[in-house]
């Protein structure tokens, strides 16, 4: 099997030669060259024609997005943006995803030694991950500041329904960042709850639910602990935590859970669709879209086996198809949509009331 060719773009030498070493770890992977600026990186994509990018968002001369934006237009490949997730390194990471980055992973921190390996196996993954994505264009209309709802909705308002309302669960991966703003962005603001888990670091987690709340006619927050599961309202796991659904006197709520990887993730899908399928039943809507490897395939089955409704992204319109996939796969999906057509599918699942 052909190994994975990966260049690394960063004008640090230290961080050069800890990537290199985390990545050549992996026997799928081959570090077959770096690059300190973006005109080296320029030429050294000539030579060695790598399968994947690992690029620093700040460099010297052209920083990394304009760089993104020139390769993205003349040359489009894999890019994993390298992030000091610093504030203003968190605002140019939405940028560069928007203009066509894969994913972001965080520069290694060598002073926390013993977050190094699962640091080391999460930059292993992603870089994997972005090799399998398929390159589409950049969603123009979120390369520009926030503004309020850029697409149309897809119904002014929802019928009442006889009993408790429907509860959505979402998950994603690779490529789910643009993903879930198409999805929740046409929604009414009176849909019912929604629970979000996107593989995604910590610090991004935060930044990524006020980003959806300035563009979603719904209230969306990063979640914390006892967070009322009501209508009009996405929460999304915070990164670091597995997001459980609990039913209390009064209504559901979400739990987090410091509990261990699963599939080698915190959050993980199947970790709350399990919680899901225990706790909600046949009021459940189950959603799977683009991403690398195994995460919610269990977990939507149990859904699908409990009474929900499940939905998975098509092939042709994800970034990565693994997630999707292997959720067809293990028989937990019900329907498989164009992204377009999963924010019509669910208000019409909203209307319709769910489980029979």
């Amino acid at each position: 099997m052909n190994k994975i060719k990966v260049l690394i773009v960063d004008d640090s030498a230290l961080v050069r030669k800890v990537l290199k070493e985390i990545l050549s770890s992996d026997e799928t992977l081959e570090v077959v060259g770096s690059a300190v600026d973006a005109w080296s990186a320029m030429q050294r994509i000539k030579e060695l024609r790598p399968d994947v990018l690992t690029l620093d968002i700040i460099m010297p001369g052209m920083d990394g997005l304009d760089f993104l934006e020139r390769l993205m237009k003349s040359n489009p490949m894999p890019v994993v943006m390298v992030s000091t997730l610093t504030g203003q390194d968190t605002e140019q990471t939405f940028r560069a995803l928007a203009l066509g980055a894969v994913d972001v992973i965080a520069k290694p921190n060598l002073d926390v030694r013993e977050k190094l390996d699962e640091m080391a196996e999460q930059i292993i993954d992603r870089v994997k991950a972005a090799a399998h994505a398929q390159i589409k264009n950049a969603p123009k209309r979120f390369l520009e500041p926030p503004k309020a709802h850029p697409l149309p909705l897809v119904r002014t308002s929802l019928p009442a329904h006889e009993g408790a309302d429907p509860i959505i669960a979402i998950g994603a991966s690779t490529g789910g960042t643009d993903a879930l703003q198409e999805v929740l962005i046409p929604l009414p603001e009176n849909a019912p709850a929604i629970l979000v888990v996107q593989h995604m670091l910590a610090q991004f987690t935060a930044p990524f639910a006020q980003r959806l709340d300035r563009l979603c006619r719904m209230q969306v927050k990063e979640a914390e602990e006892g967070d009322r599961v009501q209508s009009g309202r996405v929460l999304v796991a915070p990164g670091g935590r597995h997001m459980v659904i609990v039913q209390q006197e009064g209504g559901h709520v979400v739990q987090l859970q410091d509990g261990p990887l699963v599939h080698r993730v915190r959050p993980s899908v199947d970790v709350l669709f399990h919680s899901m399928a225990s706790q909600v039943g046949k009021r459940g809507i189950g959603v799977i879209l683009t991403g690398m490897g195994a995460d919610g395939a269990e977990g939507l089955l149990a859904m699908k086996q409990a009474g929900a409704r499940t939905l998975a992204q098509d092939e042709a319109s994800c970034v990565v198809f693994g997630m999707p996939k292997m959720a067809i796969k293990a028989g937990g999906v019900d329907q498989t949509l164009p992204l377009s057509e999963i924010p019509g599918r669910l208000v019409t699942l909203f209307g319709e009331g769910t489980g029979g």
